[in-house]
């Protein structure tokens, strides 16, 4: 029982052997420079690794559209063109339209090229197709004097949308307010984009830039385009969606001035820039009228429109003491990293290799314990010291002396 008492209060220390190489001392110090500076440059001061983190921004987004465009001889306004009209962060500038007016419920031929026929037995094996402008009915009408095609159920006269329209040109003046309004929940930091100075005449004159006026909220159409690397005519043609992104990344450990939105822009239907099957972006919507005796029609217009996407991300940072303590841990302790990298090469590259394994490691096997210690146990402390002392032997594997008093 006493001897376990004394085995417990005992300190165990590795053996250390100072090697006086130039060579592997510059190799040291040059790892362990190269790990400081990572540490102090790309951790703490590039990532700012001494700050807790918040990415949980919670953001909200207005917009407002002005302009006016003339399409077909008509004058368009916000009402006109914008789609929806609540001002939110996604809406679309409509620049062209495909207009067919007075449709009404009934029957009539199919416009669409590829529902041509000849008899009705050409239109039987289409009455389960979805595509088109009606449910079929399974019979072959005639379209003109010289053409046929297939009947179908629904509103009429069927769209004929292969018109050839020019694009609303107006569109690329017009200009797009947006109020963004951000909140840090972990730090509860708020802030927007509008300034607290800002004036009415100041937002009567602005226009967004990124050098000249970071500051105004006001985009002007054709200036969003150029940002994105688009061309106005080819987006107002076939329609396209654009990106509006507004990033929050702030050091909450400075003032709130210099916490202010980075803006970019992108395109973000960039894929069906390059398809021939369906380029840009269209959708159709239709307004709904009533005659005089209740009978009702509409007017279905296919449209060709630029559509926008404001989208908001922020990262918020700021001083915690306990990710400084993490990270100026494993600054410390990846420094031992350099003393890895020594000692393979001091053991198994530079000359005397073994000399060195000889002066590091010690083997120390049972038959040694055994012959050291006496019948008794009396004498085994005062002689384990002078017996591990003298039996130094080249080895391949590491262990710790165990100093007894």
């Amino acid at each position: 029982m006493m001897n376990c008492i004394t085995d417990f209060f005992t300190y165990e220390t590795t053996k250390s052997v100072v090697v006086k190489s130039w060579t592997i001392g510059i190799i040291n110090r040059v790892v362990q420079l190269l790990i400081i500076t990572y540490f102090i440059g790309w951790v703490f001061y590039h990532e700012k690794a001494y700050q807790v983190r918040d990415t949980a921004i919670e953001s909200s987004v207005m917009t407002k559209v002005k302009g006016f465009g003339v399409y077909n001889g008509k004058v368009m306004d916000v009402a006109d063109y914008v789609i929806p009209t609540q001002g939110a962060s996604v809406f679309c500038i409509i620049t062209k339209l495909i207009t067919t007016e007075n449709q009404m419920q009934g029957y009539c031929p199919e416009t669409e090229p590829k529902f041509g026929c000849k008899d009705d037995s050409d239109c039987t094996h289409w009455m389960q197709n979805t595509g088109g402008n009606g449910m079929k009915t399974g019979r072959c009408v005639g379209f003109n004097s010289s053409y046929r095609t297939c009947e179908i159920r629904g509103w009429c006269p069927a769209e004929i949308d292969t018109i050839k329209t020019e694009p609303m040109r107006e569109a690329e003046n017009f200009t797009i307010f947006i109020k963004n309004s951000i909140r840090f929940p972990r730090f509860n930091f708020t802030k927007g984009n509008l300034l607290p100075n800002i004036t009415n005449k100041y937002m009567h004159k602005c226009n967004f830039h990124p050098e000249r006026d970071i500051y105004c909220p006001i985009f002007r159409v054709g200036d969003v385009m150029k940002f994105a690397h688009q061309d106005f005519d080819t987006l107002a043609k076939d329609g396209g969606v654009i990106g509006i992104k507004i990033g929050w990344v702030c050091n909450l450990d400075m003032s709130d001035e210099h916490c202010n939105p980075k803006y970019s822009f992108t395109r973000l239907d960039s894929i069906s820039e390059k398809s021939k099957v369906s380029p840009g972006y269209n959708f159709r919507y239709a307004k709904y009228f009533k005659t005089n005796n209740g009978t009702e029609y509409r007017t279905l217009l296919k449209a060709y429109a630029i559509r926008f996407d404001v989208m908001v991300y922020g990262d918020a940072g700021k001083f915690d003491m306990i990710p400084t303590l993490i990270n100026m841990v494993a600054a410390f302790t990846s420094v031992g990293v350099g003393t890895v990298l020594c000692d393979i090469i001091l053991l198994n590259f530079l000359k005397g290799a073994d000399q060195y394994k000889a002066k590091k490691f010690e083997e120390v096997s049972e038959q040694q314990i055994k012959s050291s210690v006496p019948n008794g146990n009396d004498h085994y402390r005062s002689n384990q010291t002078l017996s591990l002392k003298y039996d130094e032997k080249q080895s391949t594997d590491s262990g710790a002396f165990s100093i007894g008093l």
